[in-house]
């Protein structure tokens, strides 16, 4: 049943062709084109560079493909691809209540299956999501090896290929968590723009606060700050992968206090969720 809920609810989103392109499609494509631009540019300026004493030019250097797919890998979380994201979630877990089609389904299977296929499916598009961004870097990356004359190479040994799936599965989970509170906001209030208004303005409030924890004494690495403020612990860990961290720190466990704010904030909305949404009276939704 848990099944039927997920492909009921990804069927229904990829039949919504104008949000799936604004979720999935819409931050790739403007990555891809101004990596492509760019690349443009930089050769132009190369161009010109032909003109000077060889002396004061640089050589034509090798671009590393696997290097690039490793940094976008580490761009993933980027506030771009989650507000875009969040449109899809938006839909999926506020759409029943925007159309008044709860009565319809809640009959059809139990109410937490129903929640957890919502969830499902909104996993599932952040995966596709995540992969199109990459896929868009990679691309990305080739082009602007050909426009600028680079020699393209893929240097992916056993480190580029921890970091890319250490990377890759941190930015999932904290993509993941951060479309959770469009659940939460979608239960409590049934309203399909505070399921896409919420998010951001928890997102946009916890980064202005961020930047008074030294006025409280708070450092990045205690404990009240990793707890309160996720994005400070998404990027802990993105920093303790790529090599950031001292080890004396990492020694102190702020690690598992990253991962355990990650853990708090992805399971109590979805748990606030499934026990409110099982009280809910639906009879008018």
């Amino acid at each position: 049943m848990l099944a039927d809920a997920i492909r009921s609810e990804s069927w229904r989103l990829t039949r919504n062709r104008t949000v799936l392109s604004w979720s999935l499609i819409f931050v790739p494509v403007v990555m891809l084109v101004g990596t492509i631009g760019g690349a443009v540019f930089d050769s132009r300026v190369e161009r010109m560079a032909e003109q000077l004493p060889p002396q004061l030019t640089a050589a034509n250097g090798v671009l590393d493909l696997g290097a690039a797919l490793v940094s976008a890998a580490g761009q993933l979380a980027n506030p771009g691809l989650l507000a875009f994201l969040l449109i899809g979630a938006a839909t999926i877990f506020a759409g029943d209540y925007r159309w008044e089609t709860w009565r319809l389904i809640t009959a059809r299977n139990s109410r937490a299956n129903l929640i957890m296929g919502k969830a499902g499916a909104v996993k599932l598009m952040t995966l596709t999501g995540l992969l199109l961004f990459l896929a868009a870097a990679l691309i990305g990356a080739v082009a602007k090896g050909l426009i600028l004359d680079r020699d393209l190479v893929f240097g992916f040994g056993a480190e580029q290929a921890r970091s890319f799936g250490l990377l890759f599965l941190l930015a999932y989970v904290r993509v993941i968590q951060f479309l959770l509170l469009s659940l939460l906001a979608a239960t409590l209030t049934r309203s399909l723009l505070a399921a896409l208004f919420v998010p951001l303005v928890v997102g946009v409030a916890q980064e202005l606060l961020v930047t008074a924890t030294p006025l409280l004494g708070w450092s990045s690495v205690d404990w009240q700050t990793q707890l309160l403020f996720p994005g400070v612990a998404y990027e802990t860990l993105k920093a303790a992968i790529l090599g950031g961290v001292p080890a004396a720190v990492l020694h102190e466990g702020v690690a598992w206090r990253a991962a355990a704010s990650l853990a708090l904030w992805s399971f109590l909305p979805f748990g606030l969720s499934l026990w409110w949404f099982s009280r809910q009276d639906l009879s008018k939704e």
